[in-house]
C-alpha cells in the first residue's frame, strides 16, 4: 500500500478539520491549479497546527461541469490578426460546405502568436466540429507516429489497430476514421509544430489531404518556417491546399496588446515605447516582460532585455532557488512532463514542498496543468516551447547529463507507445553531454550500451511497419554511439543495408557490408556475404562465382539452423528466379523465405515474400485453381496481420488469376 505524505498532505488534512459540515475548504494552491474550475468565495485566514504563519483559504462553493482546470484562452483578446482569424474561418466553412479535406498550414516565427491564433479560432467554431490535436516532439527524431498516437488516446482508440506495419495501411487506416466521424459531423485536427515531423508522418497528412472523399475534414498544420527547409513542396500543387505566413505585429498593434495586458494599471510611456521596440513586434515577449515586471514588483529599475531567449532566462532568474530547480527538471522531459518524473529528478529535500513549487510555476504563468500520459500522475505543458528551452539551457552539461540518464531510468518503469526511441533518446543525449565533458569517462561505455540497444530496437520496429526513414535515422544514431572497431556496428550494418538501397544511397549501402564482411561473427559475414551477392546480381546479373559463393554460404548456415542467414539465402534465390522469369522457382523459394522468415521473427520479410509469392502465381505456371487457392490464403493471412502490401498484391493476383472464371465482380470487390 502507498502512504502519501508531505506538507501538502498535512494542509489538506487541516483544511478537512476546520470545514464546517457540509463544505469544503481548498488553500491557494490547489485554487490556482483549478481556477478556472470552480467558484470559490474567501474565508478568514485560518491557523493550522504545524503552520507558523495563517493559511489563506476559500469555501467551495460549486465544480464547473466539463471545464478546464485552467482555461487555456488568455484573458487578453486578440490583437491584430483579424485578416488572419477570417482567413481560417473561410477556409473551413469551405471544408464544411464542399464536404471536402482542406489543408491549412499556420507559419510563423516562436513566439509570434500561431497558437494564440489557433486557440481563438477553434473557440469560434467549437460548437460546429470535432477537435482533434497532437503534437511533434522536438526530439522526435525517429518517432513518426507521436501525434496521431496522442489522438487515438483522446479517443481511446488502441493505437496498434491503426498505425499498421506499413505507412501505407496506416495512412489508409487513418483516412477511414476521419472520414467515419467527418460523416457525422465535420472534423479539425490540429498538427502541432510539424517542422519536427518525420517525412512518414508528413506524408500520412498528405494523404489525407489528397484521398479524403465527400467529408469535410479540416487539417490545421501549425509550424516554424523550417517546415519549408524540410519539405519545400509542402501543400504545393493542391487545390484544397493553403498556407499563411503570420507576420510581427505592427507599432499601433503592440501598443494594444501592452494597455490590453495592463488591464488598467498604469506604466509611462517612456517604458511602453521601449518594450514595444524591443519586441520587434513579437507578442510573446511583450507578455513576457510585461509578467515580469508584474512579479518584479514595477518597472523602476527594470532592464528591457535585447532578445526573447534573454528575457526568458531574465524571468527564470526571478523565481525562488526551489522553483528554479523544478521547472529545470521538467525541462529535461520536454514541453510536456509529469509530476513524478520531476520529484524523481529532484533533491529529496525538495519533494515535500513539491505540489506548492508546481502551482507557483502554475501562478506564474511559466506551466499549465495538460493531460497526463501515465495514470496516476499529473502532467503540466510549458506555456510555450521557448521558456522550456531557456530552463532547459541554463542548466550545465553535467546536470542534464546526469537528469537525462536518471529520467530514462524513471521512464523505463512505465508503459508507454514508442518506448525505445524515447528511451534511447534520453540515454543518446547522456552519453554526448558525457563525452563533450570527459572522453574518459568510466560511464560512457554502459551508457552507450544501452542507448545504442534501444535505438537499434526502436529503429527495426520502424523497419517493420514499412518507416524506412524514420528507421535509418534510429539505426544511424545507434552506430554512432558504439567505437568505430565495436563488433555490433556489422549487425547493424545488415539492418541498414537494404534500407539504405531503397532510399537510393545504394553506395553507402555497399559500403557498410563491405565492412560486415569483416565481422568476427561467422553468421554476420555469412548473411553479409549472401547481400553482398545478392547486390552484385542487381547491378551485373548472375554468375558462376555467384551460385558458388551462394551454396557454400548456405552450407554453413543450415548447419547451424540460422534462420535469418536462411531467409536472406532462399530471398537471393528467389530474387534470381524472378529476374531470370521463372516464376514458379521464385513462388518456392519464397514460400522457403517464409518459413525462415517466420521462425526468426522477422516481420518485414515476412511481408516482402509473401508479396513476392503473390505476385508469382500472376505469372506462374500453376493451375489457377491451385493459384486462386494460395493467394486467397496469404491474402487472409495478411488481411488478418495487418500486412498490406501482401494484401494488394494477394488481390492483384486473386483478380488475374480469377479472370479466366468471369468473376470479375468479385476481382472488383478484392481490388
Amino acid at each position: 500500500e502507498t502512504l502519501v505524505t508531505g506538507d501538502a498532505v498535512n494542509v489538506a488534512a487541516r483544511l478537512e478539520q476546520a470545514a464546517p459540515a457540509g463544505e469544503v475548504l481548498i488553500g491557494g494552491e490547489t485554487r490556482a491549479l483549478v481556477r478556472d474550475a470552480v467558484r470559490v468565495e474567501p474565508v478568514e485566514a485560518l491557523t493550522l497546527k504545524g503552520k507558523s504563519e495563517p493559511v489563506v483559504a476559500f469555501r467551495l462553493l460549486e465544480v464547473l461541469a466539463d471545464a478546464d482546470a485552467l482555461a487555456r484562452h488568455p484573458e487578453a483578446p486578440l490583437v491584430g490578426r483579424a485578416r488572419e482569424r477570417e482567413r481560417l474561418r473561410r477556409d473551413f466553412e469551405d471544408a464544411v460546405a464542399e464536404r471536402t479535406c482542406r489543408l491549412f498550414t499556420l507559419l510563423g516565427p516562436a513566439g509570434i502568436g500561431k497558437s494564440r491564433l489557433v486557440a481563438d479560432f477553434l473557440e469560434g467554431v467549437s460548437g460546429d466540429a470535432d477537435v482533434l490535436g497532437g503534437r511533434c516532439l522536438h526530439y522526435g527524431e525517429g518517432i513518426t507516429y507521436w501525434p496521431l498516437i496522442e489522438i487515438l488516446v483522446r479517443l481511446e482508440i488502441d493505437p496498434e489497430v491503426v498505425i499498421g506495419t506499413s505507412p501505407q495501411e496506416t495512412q489508409l487506416a487513418f483516412r477511414r476514421l476521419l472520414e467515419s466521424r467527418a460523416a457525422e459531423r465535420p472534423q479539425i485536427v490540429v498538427l502541432d509544430d510539424i517542422q519536427w515531423a518525420e517525412p512518414t508522418f508528413l506524408d500520412l497528412v498528405e494523404h489525407v489531404a489528397d484521398f479524403s472523399r465527400e467529408a469535410p475534414i479540416f487539417l490545421l498544420c501549425v509550424a516554424r518556417t523550417e517546415l519549408l527547409d524540410l519539405r519545400p513542396g509542402w501543400g504545393g500543387g493542391k487545390m484544397n491546399a493553403s498556407s499563411l505566413l503570420l507576420e510581427a505585429l505592427s507599432g499601433d498593434d503592440c501598443e494594444v496588446l501592452i494597455e490590453n495586458l495592463l488591464g488598467g494599471v498604469a506604466l509611462d510611456e517612456r517604458m511602453r515605447d521601449r518594450i514595444a521596440g524591443a519586441s520587434e513586434g513579437n507578442p510573446l515577449f511583450v507578455e513576457e516582460m510585461l509578467a515580469m515586471m508584474r512579479e518584479g514588483g514595477g518597472d523602476a529599475e527594470i532592464v528591457v532585455p535585447p532578445t526573447i531567449h534573454a528575457l526568458l532566462q531574465a524571468r527564470l532568474d526571478q523565481l525562488g532557488t526551489d522553483e528554479r530547480v523544478v521547472i529545470e527538471r521538467g525541462s529535461v522531459e520536454g514541453e510536456v512532463f509529469h509530476r513524478g518524473s520531476v520529484a524523481q529528478l529532484s533533491p529529496a529535500p525538495l519533494r515535500p514542498g513539491l505540489e506548492s513549487h508546481l502551482s507557483t510555476l502554475v501562478r506564474k504563468e511559466l506551466i499549465r496543468p495538460n493531460s497526463s500520459t501515465f495514470a496516476g500522475d499529473d502532467a503540466f505543458r510549458f506555456r510555450h516551447l521557448l521558456i522550456r528551452d531557456a530552463a532547459y539551457e541554463s542548466l550545465p552539461k553535467a546536470t542534464r547529463a546526469e537528469l537525462h540518464e536518471r529520467f530514462a531510468e524513471w521512464l523505463d518503469g512505465h508503459e508507454l507507445i514508442e518506448r525505445d526511441e524515447i528511451l534511447g533518446y534520453h540515454l543518446e543525449q547522456a552519453h554526448l553531454y558525457r563525452a563533450e565533458l570527459d572522453r574518459g569517462d568510466p560511464a560512457l561505455p554502459d551508457l552507450s550500451t544501452r542507448a545504442a540497444q534501444h535505438l537499434t530496437e526502436g529503429g527495426r520496429g520502424a523497419l517493420d511497419r514499412g518507416d524506412v526513414h524514420a528507421g535509418l535515422s534510429l539505426l544511424r544514431r545507434a552506430a554512432a554511439l558504439l567505437p568505430p572497431d565495436d563488433e555490433r556496428r556489422h549487425r547493424l550494418a545488415l539492418d541498414r543495408f537494404w534500407a539504405l538501397w531503397e532510399v537510393g544511397e545504394q553506395e553507402d549501402a555497399l559500403a557498410l557490408i563491405r565492412t560486415a564482411l569483416t565481422a568476427a561473427d561467422p553468421f554476420v559475414r555469412a548473411i553479409a556475404e549472401i547481400i553482398d551477392i545478392d547486390a552484385g546480381f542487381i547491378r551485373v546479373g548472375a554468375s558462376a562465382d555467384r551460385t558458388r559463393r551462394l551454396d557454400e554460404t548456405r552450407a554453413v548456415l543450415e548447419a547451424a539452423g540460422h534462420h535469418e542467414g536462411l531467409f536472406h539465402y532462399w530471398l537471393s534465390i528467389a530474387r534470381e528466379a524472378w529476374f531470370g522469369c521463372t516464376a514458379a522457382e521464385c513462388a518456392t523459394a519464397s514460400e522457403r523465405a517464409v518459413a525462415h522468415a517466420e521462425r526468426a521473427g522477422m516481420v518485414r520479410g515476412v511481408r516482402e515474400s509473401k508479396s513476392q509469392i503473390c505476385a508469382c502465381y500472376i505469372f506462374s505456371p500453376t493451375h489457377v485453381s491451385e493459384a486462386v487457392e494460395r493467394v486467397d490464403e496469404i491474402r487472409r493471412e495478411a488481411d488478418a496481420a495487418g500486412l498490406l502490401e501482401a494484401w494488394s498484391s494477394a488481390c492483384l493476383g486473386r483478380l488475374l488469376a480469377m479472370r479466366s472464371n468471369d468473376d470479375l465482380e468479385r476481382a472488383r470487390e478484392l481490388v
